[in-house]
């Protein structure tokens, strides 16, 4: 009898050497891990301050509504079709800006995928404007 008491104290597992284990591991994570630099774009929005037009050109305005629609020259355009919509009016007025009008809530590449294709247009002056 005096052995089975024995036995069942001896067999239970001691987790105070794992615990250690573990916060060391925890340590090691922490010292090591790599901190992630978040990629971006740098935009400087304009001011609030008025814009002169001059009446012989016209810009090529591109909205963008808060759903991520386009509209350029008051039709709706798909974003595949942008960039033949800014060639036909760029090659009626060659020194027209484009001017991109995105909505404070619309997404972000939706405006970049609008000044990619302004810029594969051939259009050199391509700005941003606040709605």
């Amino acid at each position: 009898m005096r052995r089975r008491r024995e036995r069942s104290r001896d067999d239970r597992v001691n987790l105070t050497p794992m615990l250690d284990v573990v916060f060391i591991m925890l340590i090691f994570f922490i010292v090591t891990a790599t901190f992630v630099k978040e990629v971006g774009l740098d935009v400087n929005q304009p001011e609030n301050e008025p814009v002169t037009v001059d009446p012989e050109k016209k810009a090529i305005v591109v909205h963008v509504t808060s759903t991520d629609r386009i509209i350029i020259a008051g039709q709706d355009v798909d974003v595949r079709s942008v960039r033949a919509n800014i060639e036909r009016m760029h090659a009626e007025n060659p020194e027209a800006p484009v001017v991109i009008r995105p909505h404070p809530d619309s997404r972000t590449d939706t405006m970049v995928r609008i000044l990619d294709s302004a810029r594969r247009a051939g259009v050199g002056n391509v700005s941003l404007a606040a709605s």
